[in-house]
């Protein structure tokens, strides 16, 4: 063996050729149909639960494949769709709402490569089939609401500074002004109100003799709600979205102020929109200590009393809550979690608007406690739940926490309290839909692309530079198989893009092995041996296939950090393809042309017509 290309760097090559193999294999392995099960409002899948599942299937002659329960989740998988489909019905109609019944298409990969997390790759939207929208969300409605809690508190705090203002009045929307008869009090009202609140940009100006501060939300603010409103819209619609049953939906960022939201398998637009846009939210309401739980309970009326309803916590005890609401969620401009005074967790809920009523109750209440309902309406019929039952210590401003959570606990209600409802208008902007059948050709059209270009490549490769081609077209099926295993490795979703990618970089790989081998054919005709041919082919290409590559790797990610949707799938497949080409063609190749004619005297080599 060729002192050229050390033993280990061989023994490393296979150590990565066997690891990507393994991990491509799971995609030759089919899907089954599939119907998959996760508890909803606390419930949980328990054996028993499994036991009756079965039970129910059976009796409809519904015979499945396997029924495996792991991580809280229930896969049952069929042998064809139609009995895929009727058992979710049968399944949804028994288990009601307090279930998530899902269609999902499983892979087929045995239990030995499942074990050591070897799995295919998942497939988009334009292979699947099913709805995607684009959602924008109306930061400046929250830039709005946030300016207002804050011109909302400003008398307040000016009149305990003992600092008395001319006028106070918004320019704007995002703006307002404090106007003060001299200079000396708009100062003392700049310093306050500079240590006093982080959150505006306080700008001294003097007008018509008159001397004001200008206010408006700080840069950092303003990037800090469209953050938090983004992460808010996220959470609010993967939770509306687990109420379609859609299994490996993908709802993500996008750009700036956008969502992009893609559903696998559902064809019915109408239904999603409802369901996206439905309306949800928050509302405050204090226990009734006026009557007693023990006897209300006895009733199966919810209304025992009048102005009383009953209501059931996380835990399904039943909680007696008056019915007027002392605040509701259109008042939360934010939630994040905490610690109290004692270190112990807490929620900080921010309120902005008029909040008098709900100082006023909390005040007198002290030391009772106040519940946080979460309303959810939907085709008409209103959902209330309990998410929050906590004792009021003191009263409760525009800033407030909640307390005798764990941690687990606090950063939950945290996010529902911003999940409750959309925290700002969202509306869709762009919409489509791909069928199943269209998503099969997809698939069908992009193998046979696939296919025929490799096939082309390996057919040119091996007539025009012989054995040397032969090389070349081994190190271009183990790129093919390191890529598929990267894609697998990572989750990386494959699209119709990604396809284009994956040919694209069949070719662009063996760009490198032609520039190795041109090389080498211009060593051999200026005179030099066979081995010094291989070896300045070799080193001297490497250079310029570092050069063409590098600027393709580069597009590749600016592609992916700047792109959307299909294009990032291209980006991806491109940026996975070009590393591993880098491997398979120069060290690859390497590999094999040293074993052939490194270890020995070579008079002549065949490199081509």
């Amino acid at each position: 063996m060729s002192h050229a290309f050390p033993r280990w760097k061989y023994y490393l090559l296979i150590a990565i050729l066997s690891i990507g193999f393994i991990y491509a294999i799971p995609n030759l392995y089919g899907e089954d149909p599939a119907v998959q099960i996760t508890g909803l409002k606390g419930k949980h899948l328990d054996e028993q639960t499994v036991s009756l599942i079965s039970d129910w299937l059976l009796k409809d002659n519904l015979k499945f494949k396997s029924v495996i329960l792991e991580g809280g989740t229930l896969l049952i998988r069929f042998s064809d769709p139609e009995a895929q489909l009727r058992a979710k019905e049968v399944i949804k109609k028994k288990l009601g709402d307090d279930f998530s019944v899902a269609l999902n298409l499983a892979p087929s990969t045995p239990g030995w490569l499942r074990t050591i997390g070897a799995k295919p790759m998942k497939l988009g939207l334009d292979l699947r089939g099913g709805v995607h929208f684009l959602m924008e969300v109306d930061v400046g409605s929250i830039v709005n609401r946030r300016i207002e809690s804050h011109y909302v508190e400003m008398p307040k705090l000016l009149r305990e500074a003992k600092l008395r203002y001319k006028k106070l009045e918004q320019v704007n929307a995002e703006a307002f002004k404090i106007v003060f008869d001299t200079s000396e009090i708009r100062n003392q009202a700049y310093s306050l109100l500079q240590k006093r609140d982080s959150e505006l940009a306080i700008t001294p100006e003097d007008e018509g003799g008159s001397f004001l501060l200008l206010a408006t939300l700080s840069p950092n603010t303003f990037q800090e709600i469209r953050s938090e409103a983004i992460e808010q819209t996220l959470t609010t619609l993967r939770n509306r979205v687990n109420e379609l049953g859609v299994a490996e939906a993908i709802v993500q960022r996008q750009g700036l102020n956008r969502v992009v939201v893609e559903l696998p398998g559902i064809q019915d637009t109408a239904y999603a929109r409802d369901i996206l846009g439905k309306t949800a939210t928050l509302k405050f309401l204090m226990e009734d200590y006026q009557h007693d739980l023990k006897t209300t309970t006895f009733t199966k009326h919810p209304y025992p009393t009048v102005g009383s309803k009953i209501y059931h916590d996380r835990f399904q005890r039943p909680v007696l809550l008056k019915t007027q609401p002392i605040l509701t969620g259109e008042a939360i401009t934010g939630a994040t979690t905490g610690q109290d005074r004692d270190s112990n967790p807490a929620v900080s809920v921010r309120l902005g608007g008029d909040v008098a009523l709900f100082s006023k109750t909390s005040r007198e209440n002290i030391g009772k406690r106040m519940a946080v309902v979460y309303v959810e309406v939907k085709e008409g019929k209103t959902n209330e739940s309990v998410i929050s039952l906590a004792t009021i210590q003191s009263a409760l401003g525009n800033n407030f926490q909640i307390t005798g959570l764990s941690r687990e606990e606090a950063r939950d209600l945290a996010l529902l309290l911003r999940a409750g409802a959309l925290p700002a208008p969202v509306s869709i902007v762009e919409e489509s839909i791909v069928g199943p059948s269209m998503g099969q050709d997809n698939i069908r059209m992009g193998m046979i692309s696939v296919g025929v270009g490799l096939g082309l490549v390996l057919v040119f490769m091996a007539f025009y530079y012989s054995v040397f081609g032969i090389i070349a077209n081994l190190a271009l099926m183990a790129n093919l198989i390191l890529l598929v295993a990267l894609m697998s490795l990572i989750s990386a979703t494959l699209t119709l893009p990604g396809i284009a990618g994956i040919v694209l970089t069949l070719g662009m790989a063996v760009d490198a092995n032609v520039l190795i081998f041109e090389r080498i054919r211009e060593e051999l005709r200026l005179g030099m041996s066979s081995k010094a041919s291989i070896h300045r082919g070799f080193e001297y290409a490497f250079a310029t296939i570092i050069d063409s590559n590098l600027t393709t790797l580069i597009v590749g990610i600016i592609l992916f950090a700047v792109g959307t949707g299909p294009v990032k799938g291209f980006a991806v497949t491109l940026c996975i393809g070009i590393l591993t080409s880098l491997l398979t063609a120069t060290t690859g190749s390497r590999a094999l042309v040293e074993l052939l004619y490194g270890g020995r005297s070579v008079k002549s080599i065949k490199i081509g017509v």
